[in-house]
């Protein structure tokens, strides 16, 4: 498996850990309540809530992620060019939850917009293909 598709993996799993930050230690409301788990995520404030919001949003983005990345791959796109737009992704959507956490609220948005870039980049470097 190359690199490109090893990252939509990555992006696939990372909400996943996103929500781990909010379930971790005590809380008002107590630990984390895996019996009522929507419940419990909807109840958090402050920097947990956040981390919630950051998983949503990490589930809202991933599909087209992963369809640009697949598009691109068998699109006939340079693989270096895939590989390397699909790490900086990764790397976009890491540095997006540390703006999410820290309640960056101007920079947050700044490195969406960067990451749906990544994406049009994908689309946008696969060859056109004529019938």
């Amino acid at each position: 498996m190359n690199i490109a598709f090893w990252c939509v993996f990555i992006a696939g799993v990372m909400p996943g850990l996103t929500s781990l930050i909010a379930k971790i230690g005590k809380t008002e409301q107590g630990h984390f309540d895996n019996n009522n788990p929507r419940q419990w995520l909807g109840g958090l404030d402050g920097w947990r809530a956040r981390s919630v919001a950051a998983m949503q949003n990490g589930f809202e983005g991933f599909p087209l992620f992963a369809a640009a990345v697949i598009i691109a791959q068998f699109g006939g796109a340079a693989q270096e060019s895939v590989n390397l737009l699909a790490m900086g992704y990764i790397g976009i959507r890491v540095v997006f939850t540390i703006c999410y956490l820290k309640d960056w609220a101007t920079l947050r948005s700044l490195v969406w917009f960067a990451g749906i870039g990544v994406i049009l980049s994908l689309l946008c470097i696969t060859p056109a293909v004529s019938a």
